[in-house]
């Protein structure tokens, strides 16, 4: 007699979702563990502040007499973290318990208060896994958001205050795509940089911003017997709209963003409801001249973006000399103005 396959798979689903919660409530444990280990090692630093090296001898001392016996989890480097682990989130009951060991290791390393809270808020609510956070830390996410936003603006997106309204405040440029695996010293036709894209679909969602979902690929389009074909559609549910992006593997050119402007045209009076709100389009370029650009599209464009991707992760550094880039460039307005 042999057993239902259906069977089998209900009791290996069960053994599967039981050892994650078992791993989970090990890991939550660990977390609890460290915490109130760095509070005891805090407070007792507070109490010996007339001593400038108390600290270091305290944890040191720990180290000594604990690792021994528990391994690296009381190395001097650990407890030491541990510490900042309790500076930083100095409430127990305001840990999450989504968040992994790994997680808080990873905001702990972040220096700025702002940029740790922007990361929180957009991990709790896109339940990104340790790895995704990871990425998007070393992605420079954050200082990405900031070319075209304010500390302000960014921290109220991440953290739901607001919806957005305009589709820079959620696109990034330049985008970084190190995940697709191509060399950045290769020339690429389109159609295999958007195979590739299509193959890493899931990590393409997770650059491109909050709120994305896969609609087509080379999506077929008639207009009075001509036939074009648009590389990407996605649908933004935050901005209510359909995004169509165009793939340019070389320098951005004028009649590229009149190309995709008719895409957006196309989208708005053909396949937008009522009650959708305005295409948005999307160049993704090799290279850009932002001149061009500006002078190309109407002065009060919001609906056409030309973002630059690159194959590589950014250094902290080339963030923000783009960041002080983009600040020139306003104080240069509005001293013309």
């Amino acid at each position: 007699m042999e057993i239902k396959k259906d069977i089998l798979l209900q009791i290996q689903s069960i053994i599967t979702n039981a050892q994650t919660k078992a791993v989970r409530a090990v890991d939550n444990q660990r977390v609890l563990m460290y915490w109130q280990i760095g509070k005891v090692i805090f407070e007792e630093e507070q109490e010996g502040k007339d001593r400038a090296d108390y600290g270091k001898y305290l944890i040191k001392s720990i180290s000594d007499i604990f690792q021994p016996q528990f391994g690296t989890g009381f190395s001097v480097r650990q407890l030491e973290r541990n510490r900042q682990f309790y500076r930083l989130f100095p409430i127990a009951s305001a840990l999450r318990t989504q968040f992994s060991w790994t997680h808080y290791k990873i905001l702990i390393s972040i220096d700025s208060h702002d940029k740790r809270e922007f990361y929180i808020a957009e991990t709790e609510k896109n339940n990104w896994t340790a790895r995704q956070l990871e990425r998007q830390v070393n992605s420079q996410l954050f200082e990405r958001l900031l070319l075209s936003n304010n500390v302000q603006d960014v921290l109220a997106l991440a953290r739901e205050e607001k919806q957005p309204n305009d589709a820079k405040e959620i696109i990034k440029d330049p985008m970084v795509l190190e995940f697709l695996g191509l060399k950045r010293e290769a020339a690429y036709y389109e159609k295999d940089f958007e195979a590739a894209i299509i193959t890493h679909l899931q990590d393409f969602l997770l650059e491109i911003g909050n709120g994305f979902s896969f609609v087509a690929r080379q999506k077929r389009i008639h207009i009075e017997g001509d036939e074009f074909f648009i590389d990407l559609v996605f649908y933004n549910r935050l901005l209510q709209c359909f995004v169509v992006i165009e793939i340019k593997t070389d320098k951005l050119r004028h009649q590229d963003i009149g190309q995709l402007q008719m895409y957006v045209n196309y989208y708005d009076r053909y396949e937008k409801q009522d009650f959708e709100n305005p295409t948005i389009g999307i160049l993704l370029c090799a290279d850009k001249n932002e001149a061009v650009v500006k002078i190309t599209l109407p002065e009060n464009n919001k609906t056409i973006i030309a973002s630059k991707y690159q194959l590589y992760l950014p250094t902290e550094q080339q963030l923000i000399d783009e960041v002080k880039k983009e600040i020139q460039k306003l104080d240069n307005k509005h001293n013309n103005e």
